[in-house]
C-alpha cells in the first residue's frame, strides 16, 4: 500500500508509461493483471472514437482483447489523488466480490502513473442516460422491464450489504452508476466511494462523498455512513424508475435562481417530496410514468412507491435493510402493514444552511416563499392548492425540529 502511494505521487511525465515502474497493488486471486500496451492494443491506442464515457475519475474506453472478450477500460486520473484512492477502493471492494448484478472485474492496470480498471462491458449504458436521459427513445422500458430493473439493483445491493463479509456500503447509489447489459440487466458500478463495513461495527465515519439528490442527509450532515445511506439511495433511485423522473429536475424558471444560492440543495429533492405529498393525499398514482403502457399493474407500481417511501423515511432505523426491500418488492413481505412516515428531505439541509448563515430568519416564511415558487414554475403535478399547502405545512411541521434529530 505504501509503495502504491509513493507512485502515485510522482507526476505525470508522458502518457506511455515506463515497463519498471510496475507496482504490487491488492486484488483477488481472479483478478488479471494487464499491460499497458495490452490495453492501449485493445483500445486503438486509447481513441477518442472508442471513449464510452467521462467523469471526475477519469475517462471509459470500449476494447476488445485478442481473444474476442468486449471490455470497458476505465483509466483513471493520474493527477489526482483522489484516483488513486478510487482505484484501490474499487480493487479492495469487488476483486472477490461476483454477483449477476454486479458490474464484473477482470483486472487492473498498474504501470509508472497509469491506474487502469478493466470490467466487462455493457452494451445499454446507464439509467441515467437512457430512461432518464435523452437516449431512451431506443429502449422501450415497459412496466415488466422496470420491475427486473428495481428488483436486480435491489438484490445486488441486499448481497453487498449481507452477502459478504466485510460488507460493503456502496455510497453512491444512483442513477448513473446503474449500467444496463444487452437483456436490461442492471449492473451496480464504481465502487471508488464503497467503504468496507468492519465486522460488529455500525457505522463508519468517513468524509461525505456522494450526490446530491440520493444522499442520505444524516450522512451528509454528520459523515457517518451506513447500510441505511445506501437503502436511502436506493429509496430514491427506486421513486425514478416508476415515476421517469429525475429526483434533481426542479424546472426552475430563471428568476427564482436567487433561490438557487440561497439553499442550492433545497432542489435535489423535489420528486422525493412530491411522492410523499401525494402518498398522504392518496393519490400516489399520480406520479407513476404516465408514458407506461397496458402491461403497467397500477397495484405494484403504487407498491414500488411505497416501499421507496420506506426507504427514505427521516429517522434511519426505521428504513428497512435490503434484504426485507427485496422480500417487499417480490410479494413474500406485506407492505400496507408498514407505518410509513416522513422523509428525510429538503427540511434536513435547510435547517442546516440556515443555522449556518447566522441571521435571523423567519424560517417558515423562507421555506413557504419557495414552495409557491416551486409550485408555480415546475411540473403541473404541483398546481392544485389542496397539494401547496400540504407541502408548505409537511416542510414547515420538518423545520421545527433540529437535523439531526432522532437519526439513530
Amino acid at each position: 500500500m505504501s509503495c502504491f502511494f509513493t507512485f502515485c505521487k510522482k507526476r505525470r511525465t508522458s502518457r506511455q508509461p515506463s515497463s519498471h515502474h510496475n507496482e504490487d497493488v491488492p486484488g483477488g486471486p481472479n483478478i488479471k493483471r494487464y499491460t499497458y500496451k495490452e490495453l492501449a492494443r485493445a483500445t486503438e491506442n486509447f481513441s477518442k472514437s472508442n471513449k464510452i464515457g467521462e467523469g471526475g475519475f477519469g475517462s471509459v474506453y470500449k476494447g476488445q482483447l485478442k481473444n474476442g472478450t468486449i471490455i470497458a477500460v476505465k483509466v483513471l486520473s493520474s493527477e489526482s489523488r483522489q484516483g488513486a484512492r478510487e482505484f484501490l477502493n474499487e480493487l479492495m471492494s469487488i476483486s472477490d466480490v461476483s454477483h449477476d448484478n454486479l458490474v464484473k472485474l477482470y483486472g487492473y492496470c498498474s504501470e509508472g502513473d497509469q491506474r487502469i480498471l478493466v470490467y466487462n462491458h455493457l452494451q445499454n449504458n446507464s439509467l441515467a442516460q437512457t430512461l432518464l436521459g435523452s437516449n431512451h427513445s431506443n429502449i422501450q422500458f415497459n412496466w415488466k422491464t422496470r420491475v427486473n430493473i428495481c428488483l436486480g439493483i435491489a438484490r445486488g445491493l441486499a448481497y453487498l450489504h449481507h452477502g459478504v463479509n466485510p460488507h460493503i456500503v456502496h455510497r453512491d447509489i444512483k442513477a448513473s452508476n446503474i449500467l444496463l447489459d444487452r437483456d436490461l440487466t442492471p449492473k451496480i458500478s464504481d465502487f471508488g466511494l464503497a467503504k468496507l463495513l468492519p465486522p460488529n461495527a455500525t457505522h463508519v465515519s468517513t468524509r461525505v462523498a456522494g450526490t446530491l439528490g440520493y444522499l442520505a442527509p444524516e450522512y451528509a450532515i454528520r459523515g457517518q455512513v451506513t447500510r441505511k445511506s445506501d437503502v436511502y439511495s436506493f429509496g430514491v433511485l427506486l421513486l425514478e424508475i416508476v415515476s421517469g423522473r429525475s429526483n434533481n429536475d426542479t424546472r426552475l424558471a430563471y428568476e427564482d435562481q436567487i433561490l438557487l444560492e440561497k439553499f442550492p440543495e433545497i432542489t435535489n429533492g423535489v420528486l422525493l417530496l412530491q411522492t410523499w405529498i401525494y402518498y398522504e393525499q392518496g393519490d400516489l398514482e399520480k406520479i407513476i410514468d404516465s408514458s407506461l403502457g397496458d402491461d403497467l399493474d397500477v397495484a405494484q407500481a403504487c407498491r414500488f412507491l411505497k416501499i421507496g417511501l420506506l426507504c427514505t423515511q427521516d429517522v434511519t432505523r426505521h428504513r428497512p435493510d435490503m434484504s426485507k426491500v427485496v422480500a417487499m418488492l417480490t410479494g413474500e413481505t406485506d407492505v400496507e402493514s408498514e407505518r410509513i412516515s416522513k422523509p428525510a428531505i429538503i427540511s434536513d439541509f435547510m435547517d442546516l444552511k440556515v443555522r449556518s448563515m447566522r441571521k435571523p430568519t423567519n424560517e417558515l416564511t423562507t421555506s413557504s416563499t419557495f414552495l409557491s415558487s416551486l409550485m408555480a414554475h415546475s411540473s403541473p403535478l404541483l398546481s392544485n392548492e389542496t397539494t401547496q399547502a400540504s407541502m408548505t405545512s409537511t416542510v414547515a411541521a420538518s423545520m421545527t425540529s433540529t437535523a439531526v434529530s432522532d437519526h439513530e
